[in-house]
């Protein structure tokens, strides 16, 4: 019987690897014998715990990777961003060139950084119409997400760059929590309130045309979402595999991980969010999946520039745990 592309993404979804707890459960009791008064740290206890429960090892971020996927969508061409679709080139040019604002965050923190041009030059189909990628296209782009994080990494910052990116999120949060347009759409990168409702609309539109096929995560991903959000999800579900702690970023990296937890409600337990967008239906989205985002800076999409900041904030919480002094 010959298989169908999502095949092997389904086995995977079904077979994630466990956390090792007990590496975990050491670093909660070494925080306890720590000179400093019980629980005084807070979070940064539990993302100590969190990284050493996925590398089993002693918290530690000794060669952190920043990954920004960058796509183009169909779908822009009913003005939905105030951004023309080029911009979205000119972008990654810009991170090519050192001056974007994630190269500066990246240097900051000591980050490395890739940013992948997934076929800028050919949009994904416009989803009002037809499927944004048909399921061969849509696995081969979770398939290079996969790749994309090889190399020995030990902490993977997700993000991603795009024009429309905003109204791409909240049409995969809509197919997968429920709701219209209108729930689910914002601002993204500066609309005005014509432009909200016109994305709202392209929502509802989208959901109408695909009614039927919304009930498989995997569908919703190359109907209504694009080629960096199946990137992103093959690269969530790679670190997955590889025991990878894993920031995502903001609104797409959350819209392209709520389809592995669809999938498996599990599938995000290595996984944190790294801020809090003004975005509402990230806000909304965040709450669906039960997690519990590490800043809250007002950012809206700041091409990884969240997960960047994030990714110093866990660093910290691994030389609290592994470098205080007990208590006499």
């Amino acid at each position: 019987m010959t298989s169908a592309p999502f095949d092997d993404f389904r086995k995977l979804l079904a077979g994630l690897p466990p956390a090792d707890t007990a590496a975990g459960e050491r670093v909660r009791a070494q925080f306890a014998r720590a000179d400093k008064p019980h629980g005084s740290l807070g979070r940064l206890e539990d993302i100590a715990a969190w990284l050493a429960a996925w590398t089993g090892r002693p918290p530690a971020v000794n060669k952190p990777l920043v990954a920004i996927f960058a796509g183009n969508h169909g779908v822009a061409r009913h003005e939905i961003s105030p951004r023309p679709i080029e911009a979205t080139a000119r972008a990654v040019e810009l991170c090519a060139a050192g001056g974007a604002a994630i190269n500066q965050l990246c240097l900051a923190h000591d980050l490395s950084l890739k940013v992948f041009d997934l076929a800028l030059h050919l949009p994904t189909a416009d989803f009002t119409e037809e499927a944004a990628l048909d399921e061969r296209g849509c696995a081969a782009t979770m398939a290079f997400g996969m790749e994309a994080i090889a190399g020995g990494t030990d902490l993977v910052c997700i993000g991603d760059l795009s024009v429309g990116n905003s109204t791409v999120a909240a049409a995969i949060f809509a197919a997968l929590f429920g709701g219209a347009g209108t729930d689910w759409v914002g601002a993204g990168s500066g609309a005005n309130a014509a432009m909200i409702a016109r994305k709202a609309k392209i929502v509802d539109a989208a959901l109408a045309r695909h009614a039927g096929h919304l009930s498989d995560p995997l569908e919703v991903l190359r109907r209504v979402g694009g080629r960096e959000f199946a990137a992103i999800a093959g690269a969530i579900l790679a670190a997955r595999m590889e025991r990878i702690p894993v920031i995502l970023d903001g609104h797409g990296a959350t819209a392209a991980a709520a389809v592995l937890h669809t999938a498996n409600p599990a599938a995000l337990d290595h996984c944190v969010v790294a801020h809090m967008s003004v975005e509402p239906g990230h806000r909304r989205a965040v709450q669906r999946l039960g997690l519990e985002p590490l800043l809250d800076l007002g950012l809206a999409h700041g091409e990884g520039a969240g997960a960047a900041l994030a990714a110093g904030l866990v660093r910290a919480a691994a030389l609290c745990s592994t470098g205080m002094a007990a208590a006499l």
